[in-house]
């Protein structure tokens, strides 16, 4: 357990000093808001853990994160077992997220991909279907963002190439933006 608090402050540290990373999540922010303010939504995918954060992040949404309000719209990608497995057995499991931005996804919404490595081939498709459709993409990943770094608007990478601790800091990033999409919305 101490080693895992000391790679979290090592993290930390690195975070810390780099001012880009805030940066990239304000802009992050401000292109979900505008999204939202425009009538538009956050659609949200990832695999395993990541599926994971994208159904507890949209919950954030449609539910409240830390008090009453109306819901704000968020799709997780990730929560339709019936579309998955069809896109899957039909198609390929590559498919499962580009097929259901094809149907559900239009120009100005925002579409955020979480994953720890950045070479999810079935969230690099869901990226090319947002560009062709002029939906912004955000990218939540690790150290190197991997190759949807090069395919994402915004990339908001953790300084890590450890698998858990990259999630535990997506869930803190994921938080804080729920927070701020709140806050800026309802006071």
């Amino acid at each position: 357990m101490k080693q895992i608090v000391e790679d979290h402050l090592q993290i930390i540290r690195t975070l810390e000093s780099d001012p880009e990373f805030f940066r990239t999540i304000e802009k992050s922010i401000n292109f979900i808001q505008d999204s939202i303010q425009l009538g538009n939504k956050l659609l949200i995918c990832g695999n395993g853990g990541s599926a994971g954060d994208a159904q507890h992040m949209a919950g954030e949404f449609l539910c409240r994160f830390y008090f009453d309000r109306n819901p704000l719209p968020a799709i997780a990608l990730t929560t339709d077992t019936s579309t998955i497995t069809a896109i899957a057995n039909d198609y390929s499991y590559d498919e499962v997220f580009s097929r259901q931005v094809t149907a559900l996804g239009k120009s100005g919404d925002v579409l955020l991909g979480i994953t720890t490595s950045g070479n999810s081939r079935n969230i690099e498709l869901a990226f090319e279907v947002a560009k062709e459709n002029e939906i912004a993409t955000l990218l939540l990943s690790g150290k190197t963002g991997g190759r949807l770094k090069e395919m994402a608007d915004l990339s908001i990478l953790i300084p890590s190439t450890e698998t858990p601790r990259i999630q535990e800091f997506h869930i803190m990033v994921e938080h804080y933006i729920c927070q701020e999409i709140e806050k800026r919305f309802f006071g």
